[in-house]
């Protein structure tokens, strides 16, 4: 054997344990890149019948969006027709309202003008008259 010979077999052999140490990490990933498939594919597989339940969901949603739409229309409605009634309620009864409570007023302060004027003076009592 000569010298040439025996460098190529050295050669041969370190490229083998390259390939080797080269392999073990490609044969790991290529396990992880199948669990990453697996996984995904479980992942899918669960997200259907979620999909499926949010559809139904956002279509009860709508469904009571709508009816609140309605309520709100008619609480609206309500206010508006409170607001006239209070309107026309002011103006009819309003002014006649005031001027029976103004006129009740001054009759009662009258009524109290007229007793403090009837009314007897207050008597002294025994500790004023000693000062």
């Amino acid at each position: 054997m000569s010298v040439g010979q025996i460098a190529a077999i050295i050669a041969a052999g370190a490229f083998v344990i390259l390939v080797v140490l080269l392999a073990i990490p490609l044969i790991k990933l290529g396990r992880t890149l199948d669990e990453a498939t697996i996984a995904i594919r479980k992942t899918h597989e669960g997200t259907e019948p979620l999909l499926s339940d949010a559809g139904v969901t956002l279509t009860t949603v709508n469904t009571q969006l709508e009816r609140v739409d309605g309520v709100t229309a008619s609480a609206q409605a309500v206010a508006a027709n409170t607001k006239a009634l209070s309107t026309l309620f002011t103006a009819t009864l309003g002014g006649p309202l005031v001027k029976v409570a103004a006129l009740s007023y001054g009759l009662r302060k009258a009524q109290q003008a007229r007793r403090l004027k009837n009314a007897p003076p207050p008597k002294k009592s025994k500790r004023s008259a000693r000062a």
